[in-house]
């Protein structure tokens, strides 16, 4: 039996339910490891910081509180996969630039927050 892995998601601000389109990315904010090289070998590797962030786009039927969207902190947002996993990015804040379009309505959003965990 073939299962669905791609294709309908769900996105919710603190519990409220969002139009998501297309595709969206993530991070769960976990050390990414750079290598290190000495003079002639590799030596190891080093482990940076990263930001967990839910990153997409999603449509503004007319009556989104922008303001309300483009000011957003200390929020949980939840990525709802069509494979069943969730992201979920907890004391978030929106890191985007604020710009939407008119040919679909949608505008970029990008959360960033201190933690991320997949479900």
């Amino acid at each position: 039996m073939a299962a669905r892995i791609a294709g309908i998601i769900v996105l919710a601000i603190n519990g409220v339910q969002q139009s998501p389109k297309g595709n969206f990315t993530w991070n769960l904010g976990r050390p990414k490891r750079t290598g290190m090289v000495g003079s002639t070998r590799v030596e190891g590797y080093k482990d940076e910081v990263q930001i967990p962030f839910i990153e997409g786009e999603i449509v503004d039927p007319g009556n989104a509180d922008l303001d309300a969207l483009f000011t957003l902190e200390d929020a949980t947002i939840t990525l709802e996969l069509a494979n069943g996993k969730i992201v979920i990015l907890r004391d978030a804040w929106f890191a985007g630039e604020g710009t939407g379009g008119t040919e679909e309505g949608g505008i970029g959003v990008r959360f960033e927050g201190k933690s991320a965990e997949e479900g």
